[in-house]
């Protein structure tokens, strides 16, 4: 999962494989600033679980406009506005993936 943060909001962009549609993938907000994308296909044992979790500085993304689209080429692309007026020198997001 690649990140790029400009000062109005982040934007987190992967690719997944072709096999992989959008009602398999979970994206969803959690408590702390915290941003999960599950990507599953249940009936296969090996290469089918796909999970990040990204962490954010606190007061740093307005959770409630998370907005995630799969582009036709497969990648999933997930837009997160900033909150204005934070100081700069926030500590970036960080990613967390596990298979």
């Amino acid at each position: 999962m690649r990140l790029r943060s400009i000062a109005a909001e982040h934007t987190l962009a992967v690719r997944l494989p072709e096999w992989l549609a959008p009602e398999m993938v979970t994206v969803c907000a959690k408590k702390g600033a915290r941003l999960s994308v599950v990507a599953d296909l249940w009936h296969l044992e090996r290469d089918s679980h796909y999970e990040w979790e990204v962490a954010f500085a606190p007061l740093d993304v307005d959770m409630r406009s998370v907005k995630a689209v799969f582009e036709p080429d497969g990648q999933l692309v997930i837009h997160i506005r900033r909150r204005s007026g934070m100081p700069e020198g926030l500590e970036s997001p960080r990613i967390y993936a596990s298979s």
